[in-house]
């Protein structure tokens, strides 16, 4: 492993307002270095989904650093986030995010073309084919199965070749088999591309394929370990 690509100091996040908010994030420390892959895990509310928009620049922490990819991204406008997310940061959604009344050339093309890529559709086009949907270009969501659909939502978070990729649940909606095939995929690009990969799941198998697993709960990292199988190894 190499330099951190991702650095969190002492992060808190409230949400909401005055006797409502809620503590989110509670003195996070969360160092990722690059190309490794983090699991993070922990029971539904504890925080994990927060954490990654935090890492990721959705949301803004209250107090602490988030360093990414060498910049300080708790320092920078909203709208200079967001083109430095643009250009570094994929993300694979648990409900796939893709626009209905767009092919899935188009979706994945699209937001090349808003970030000025000038050859987008064949960048899409190659992305698609790289994921075994070449014959599926011309089609909308609702003609894809759940798996494509997917499919079609990974090769858009690959097109624009980030350091980092993020993923919320990404076979939260799938069932088992096709769950299965679409984490091997990830996994297969995420090596071939040395990218950092940071994951939010629940299924414990899935987890364990990455190098560490981050335990999240109440809004703490309370855990972080390498994974049983990368100690065997």
């Amino acid at each position: 492993m190499s330099e951190p690509v991702i650095d969190l100091k002492n992060v808190n996040l409230k949400l909401g307002e005055g006797a409502s908010a809620v503590h989110v994030l509670k003195d996070v420390d969360l160092t990722i270095n690059a190309g490794e892959a983090i699991g993070i895990i922990g029971p539904s509310g504890s925080g994990k989904t927060t954490l990654l928009m935090v890492l990721a620049g959705l949301e803004h922490a209250d107090s602490g650093s988030v360093d990414v990819a060498g910049a300080k991204i708790s320092d920078m406008s909203e709208d200079a986030v967001a083109q430095f997310r643009g250009k570094n940061i994929g993300f694979v959604f648990q409900s796939f995010h893709l626009i209905a009344n767009m092919t899935a050339l188009e979706n994945v093309a699209v937001p090349l073309e808003l970030a000025g890529v000038a050859d987008a559709f064949d960048i899409a086009r190659k992305e698609l084919e790289a994921v075994g949907l070449g014959h599926r270009l011309t089609h909308y969501p609702g003609q894809l199965s759940g798996g494509e659909q997917q499919r079609v939502a990974v090769a858009r978070a690959l097109a624009p070749n980030p350091k980092i990729l993020i993923a919320d649940e990404p076979t939260g909606n799938l069932d088992s088999e096709t769950g299965k095939q679409i984490s091997e995929l990830i996994f297969k690009k995420q090596k071939e591309r040395g990218m950092t990969f940071v994951l939010v799941t629940h299924d414990a198998a899935l987890a364990e394929s990455c190098d560490r697993k981050v335990r999240v709960n109440s809004g703490t990292v309370q855990a972080d370990t390498k994974s049983k199988s990368k100690t065997a190894a």
